[in-house]
């Protein structure tokens, strides 16, 4: 059996424009590499605790110049989060947001924590000859070469203020620090090594809201965001001497938005379909994990587009910064 030398991080897949919420992930620095952004399909070692931090800068497009309609310039995802390797095959996730969606001068601004979101994370895998079967509790370099698969599964809960009023005494629901009622998320990974240093990754997931009234008497639900997401990590150089590792990343990523349903009626200038392109840099150090990336729209189809400033799809780009811990 030969002797692992794990640095795991959670990687969150959604960390959305409007909504910010949280996917799974983990990776190892002798074996398999790890997307940037989307969930792969490594699962904590049993008895391990992680610590992850995220920031998902968004810088949105501006079109109107004119200094009294302000847009939305830029918006800032932190996530802090906490994870547990309960089993060797089944990991727990506590994470904690904080939202800074900033517009431009003259505009609503809005900061706060948001919704805490609870997750968990089941990895099984693909053996030739035996089938499926749930992780076990050590594997080899060699077992890693095996087809790898989480199911992945969590919810928000409302601890954020969803009636969090801007500066001008309103209410938008866009820029509120929670969902009012918990949003649901279920999403299956899957992982293969194509060769020592390239790795595939895959993910899909939805992630589901609900209708909210807000103290203003208006009603929202968010439309559910669907996602298939695809990457190759290629391992650029190791120095097993002081524990380093450099991987090279490159992301597909797909997210299908439906339409907000706003006091019972579809609401214009919501959902709509977006490809992202994210290059990116994963660098393993000991025990920690350092992941960097920059995302871009390369093409959308927005349901009312020229409406949509501010909305995924609008970004001029996204910076993506994450680190990790395993204790």
């Amino acid at each position: 059996m030969k002797r692992l030398l794990l640095a795991l991080l959670f990687a969150p897949g959604a960390a959305l424009a409007h909504h910010g919420v949280a996917g799974v992930g983990a990776a190892a620095l002798e074996g398999p590499g790890a997307p940037v952004e989307s969930a792969s399909s490594a699962v904590l070692p049993q008895g391990r605790t992680l610590l992850y931090a995220k920031l998902d800068h968004a810088r949105f497009k501006t079109y109107d110049p004119d200094p009294a309609n302000p847009e939305s310039a830029y918006a800032n995802y932190w996530m802090l989060g906490l994870g547990h390797g309960l089993t060797s095959w089944f990991s727990a996730y506590l994470f904690a947001p904080y939202h800074a969606k900033i517009d431009e001068p003259g505009g609503l601004d809005s900061k706060g924590w948001a919704d805490v979101s609870v997750m968990g994370q089941v990895g099984f895998k693909h053996e030739p000859g035996e089938g499926f079967k749930l992780v076990p509790a050590h594997e080899s370099l060699d077992d890693l070469e095996d087809w790898h698969f989480t199911v992945f599964f969590g919810s928000t809960l409302p601890t954020g203020n969803a009636n969090h009023r801007l500066a001008d005494g309103t209410i938008d629901p866009g820029k509120a620090h929670g969902f009012g009622k918990p949003a649901t998320t279920l999403g299956l990974t899957a992982t293969k090594p194509l060769s020592r240093d390239l790795t595939f990754n895959m993910e899909a997931s939805q992630l589901c809201f609900r209708e909210y009234r807000y103290a203003d008497g208006q009603t929202m639900k968010f439309g559910s965001e669907r996602r298939l997401n695809f990457g190759l990590a290629q391992r650029l150089s190791t120095q097993p001497e002081r524990r380093l590792r450099f991987d090279g990343v490159l992301e597909a990523q797909f997210l299908r938005l439906g339409r907000d349903i706003e006091n019972g009626a579809p609401a214009a200038a919501t959902g709509g379909r977006i490809l992202y392109l994210m290059p990116g840099l994963r660098v393993y150090w000991d025990n920690a994990s350092f992941a960097f990336g920059l995302k871009k729209p390369v093409w959308t189809r927005l349901n009312e587009a020229d409406q949509q400033q501010g909305a995924e799809g609008k970004e001029r780009y996204r910076l993506i910064f994450s680190a990790s811990f395993l204790f």
